[in-house]
């Protein structure tokens, strides 16, 4: 299937492998049974995880480009690396835990010619069990949103202004949206390289975000596009200590954001909501997970080291938390 007038194989699909070698061969195999019409090349950059990626690839997908990154980058400038390479007319950036569903990419490329005015799209995406996966479409964040983000408040709130979100949710057709997912993100290679890529102070979180926001500064819309569905497997890894510092790198990268584009008033205002956010939920926490039974107690003694590790980082201290995850 060839939508409109989508010239065959003017995709460069791009993925950054860290430890993931599993994930990836599962998402390239999705993509060789069903969209490979659409893709001119595949790159897979490495960032330095060494776990035998390459030698996988060089067995079963070949003619896939393999980068190798001495040093873990990141997310933001290993694409950033592989996409000096591309020479597709589109970007298609996945995360190696997705899985390509029947005509995603096929949709994704319609939308994007009929919509002229596009800068990135991005599909909805579901969760292993086949849910809706409600992160695939995002506002930007602000200190408020932030400080009463949660998945429990979305779930029973979809439609509050403060996400911004529901609309993309009930429609059949592309919606203009604020941001999208870098999990999976389609969009002009020009106008990833016009932007500057990814900007590199963003090691994990946020990004994409930034990412979604230059692009409207270009005066583009980002479209999330829900008759294209994606499986993300995410969240896998956000156990133990991982977990800790997955939550301090987003508070710093939602930081980083908010001081880019919102201006240092609102950035102290994020830090001090989130110090007054994660006080409560450790008071909370710190008293509940003495009389819960297992595994509930296991959860939120886990959860009660996250927002610790949170609040420390609201006292200013993310410097030795990251240092100390090292």
């Amino acid at each position: 299937m060839n939508p409109l007038h989508l010239s065959p194989r003017s995709v460069t699909v791009l993925i950054v492998n860290w430890k993931s070698k599993d994930y990836v061969r599962a998402s390239l195999r999705s993509l060789h049974e069903h969209a490979m019409e659409l893709v001119k090349e595949v790159i897979v950059v490495d960032g330095a995880s060494f776990d035998g990626c390459r030698e996988m690839l060089l067995a079963e997908f070949p003619d896939t480009i393999f980068i190798q990154s001495e040093q873990n980058l990141g997310f933001g400038k290993c694409n950033n690396l592989g996409a000096k390479s591309a020479t597709g007319d589109w970007l298609l950036l996945l995360n190696p835990d997705t899985v390509l569903r029947p005509g995603s990419l096929q949709t994704l490329a319609g939308a994007m010619e009929q919509c002229p005015d596009a800068g990135i799209l991005g599909p909805k995406l579901l969760n292993t069990d086949g849910s809706l996966q409600t992160s695939c479409v995002q506002a930007f964040p602000t200190p408020i949103n932030q400080a009463l983000d949660s998945d429990w408040l979305r779930l029973r709130l979809p439609g509050a202004k403060l996400w911004d979100t529901q609309r993309a949710f009930t429609s059949r057709t592309p919606v203009e949206v604020q941001a999208v997912s870098g999990a999976c993100m389609l969009l002009r290679t020009e106008v990833f390289r016009r932007i500057g890529g990814f900007s590199p102070e963003y090691f994990m979180y946020g990004e994409d975000m930034d990412l979604c926001a230059k692009v409207k500064k270009l005066g583009l819309r980002n479209y999330h596009v829900p008759a294209s569905e994606i499986v993300h497997h995410g969240g896998g890894s956000s156990t133990g200590s991982f977990s800790k510092i997955s939550a301090v790198l987003l508070r710093q990268s939602v930081h980083l954001f908010i001081h880019r584009h919102q201006g240092s008033f609102a950035a102290a205002g994020y830090r001090i909501l989130m110090a007054v956010s994660a006080a409560l939920r450790v008071c909370l926490l710190a008293g509940s997970s003495w009389w819960s039974p297992d595994p509930i107690r296991t959860e939120r003694l886990r959860s009660l080291k996250k927002w610790k590790a949170v609040l420390s980082w609201s006292a200013g201290m993310e410097s030795r938390l990251i240092r100390s995850f090292s």
